[in-house]
């Protein structure tokens, strides 16, 4: 049942007399307190907070000595008191409220300054689960939800980027802060608490392995306004979770100007695939446009992988975004230098190529700390009309899987590596899609398209138009091997690869029509595996 309004009108300004402060991070509080204690505000605190104020010289009361009664239970209980709430919750124009805050002794706060303790750090830094359990803020979220629907009477700050917003207001009206502010405080406040509950949610649900709650939150900080979305008519910003997953939100710019909505999911996607390749075992380089890589290779060098993956299709990579599993190198960064490129990504950077890098100050350079575990659990999330689908993320690896040859002919040993290179690259195309590759390099990518014999025509058209720009006598797809990320419904599709010249084909199988597509392949004298995995990306 709803509870019915008194409708008392809030107060355009109110002017801050008495502040509660209880922070985890003490970022910029000395100077914010500060402000606020030479303002006349009368500073009252919790425990580490009150000590941090005290030592800045700054006069303080510890909430114990409002209350009346000490912290208890290693502070799980601290705030949790009626003339905190009271405090926060007491609707000053009304009669009733006003009379029960006099009876009771209960003081007003104007302003709750607050941030809560950091399960979010704690729980993806691999805390155990005694620990975060404990990093779990009870008392805070009341007080933040509190002071936020309180927000006719009091300002609730629960970040300290918002500080110098707050100085800035008192400054502009003698000590006052306005309902508008109030109320935009109050929403931050709000979404910070959601946020919050959410990834103690999903922490739950990940570590009791529940696959689908009855309820599924999804929360983030803002880590950045962009231009625009996916196009110049749309709105579009970037929401970090605090997963510390190596890759675009955990990435450090180095240079170049701001990312785009399209240059953030490309980037994602370029980094993603190339995590595939381990670079303790080979350099691995991914160059992506629209979220569908145009050339992938591994070689002995970076340079080498390049220059592989550029020849798959060197009209596409122009203006794309470069994903490396080792760090950036000289000798690479000359050569991505020489061809227009939006952003490069990599687990580090040596100082010489940042220094090439710099030469060319439009392109982004984003550094990490490591690359993706393809093999790591986790969930990725789509919005459709109404709602949220969710699933695990796909962390299958075709190195784990056991290949089925079910041809007369078995491939051969330099076809069985082609065939998983292929195959990890499938899992990072649009569906349909098909990959055709030789010698740890892709020649030809079609993705996307409904038919997946036009993905495959599409592929085999691509390595054609890139032989003949290199002025080869044939496309690189003859003898090549190829991938299907979904079996063959039909025999065209094998058809059209073995036109191609294809030797070897890597596909998911299960279809009702197996039998004619492996009868064909025999016909054809192709060696043909089945990994009972299928890659589906739309």
């Amino acid at each position: 049942m709803a509870v019915a309004s008194k409708n008392v009108p809030a107060p355009d300004r109110i002017q801050l007399r008495r502040a509660l402060i209880s922070v985890s991070d003490k970022t910029g509080l000395e100077a914010f307190a500060s402000e606020l204690f030479h303002r006349g505000v009368q500073l009252v605190s919790t425990g580490g907070t009150a000590k941090a104020l005290a030592a800045a010289g700054l006069t303080v009361t510890d909430v114990s000595e409002v209350t009346g009664f000490p912290e208890i239970m290693d502070g799980r209980v601290k705030t949790l008191h009626p003339l905190v709430h009271g405090g926060l919750l007491g609707v000053r124009d009304d009669p009733e409220h006003a009379e029960a805050m006099e009876t009771h002794g209960i003081e007003p706060f104007d302003l709750l300054v607050i941030n809560l303790y950091p399960f979010e750090e704690v729980r993806f830094a691999g805390a155990d689960y005694a620990t975060t359990v404990e990093n779990i803020d009870i008392g805070g979220p009341a007080m933040v939800r509190a002071a936020a629907k309180n927000h006719a009477y009091v300002a609730v700050v629960t970040d300290p980027h918002d500080y110098a917003v707050v100085m800035a207001a008192l400054e502009a009206d003698a000590g006052h802060l306005s309902l508008e502010l109030r109320r935009k405080l109050a929403a931050k406040a709000f979404a910070r608490t959601a946020a919050y509950d959410a990834a103690i949610a999903n922490w739950f649900a990940e570590t009791l392995g529940i696959e689908h709650p009855g309820w599924r939150s999804v929360g983030g900080r803002l880590a950045e306004v962009t231009r625009y979305g996916e196009n110049p008519h749309q709105q579009a910003a970037f929401y970090v979770t605090g997963d510390k997953r190596p890759g675009v939100a955990t990435a450090r710019q180095v240079q170049g100007k701001q990312l785009s909505y399209n240059n953030i999911n490309d980037t994602d996607a370029a980094f993603e695939l190339v995590g595939e390749f381990d670079p303790a075992r080979t350099a691995a380089v991914a160059i992506i446009k629209h979220a569908n890589p145009c050339g992938v290779a591994e070689g002995a060098t970076l340079k080498e992988a390049y220059l592989k993956a550029l020849a798959c299709d060197p009209v596409s990579a122009f203006g794309g975004i470069v994903a490396l599993n080792r760090p950036l190198d000289a000798e690479a960064a000359e050569e991505i230098a020489k061809v227009f490129t939006e952003v490069i990504i990599a687990p580090g950077a040596s100082p010489e190529a940042e220094a090439i890098i710099a030469g060319k100050k439009n392109l982004r350079l984003l550094l990490t700390e490591g690359t993706p575990d393809p093999r790591a659990p986790g969930i990725t999330a789509k919005t459709v009309s109404g709602g949220l689908l969710v699933q695990s993320r796909d962390n299958g690896s075709v190195d784990d899987l056991e290949l089925q040859v079910v041809t007369k002919r078995a491939p051969t040993e330099a076809e069985r590596a082609d065939l998983k290179f292929a195959f990890r690259i499938a899992k990072h195309v649009k569906s349909n899609a098909i990959v055709y590759a030789r010698g740890g390099a892709t020649v030809g990518i079609g993705a996307g398209q409904m038919s997946r014999v036009d993905s495959s025509r599409i592929a085999a058209r691509k390595a054609e138009d890139a032989a003949q720009a290199a002025g080869a006598s044939e496309p690189a797809t003859r003898g090549s091997v190829v991938a299907s990320d979904a079996f063959f419904p039909f025999a065209d599709g094998l058809l059209s690869a073995v036109e191609a010249g294809a030797t070897a084909v890597i596909q998911p199988g299960g279809s009702m029509r197996d039998q004619d597509v492996i009868d064909a392949a025999d016909a054809a004298g192709i060696a043909m595996v089945f990994t009972g995995m299928r890659h589906f990306r739309h």
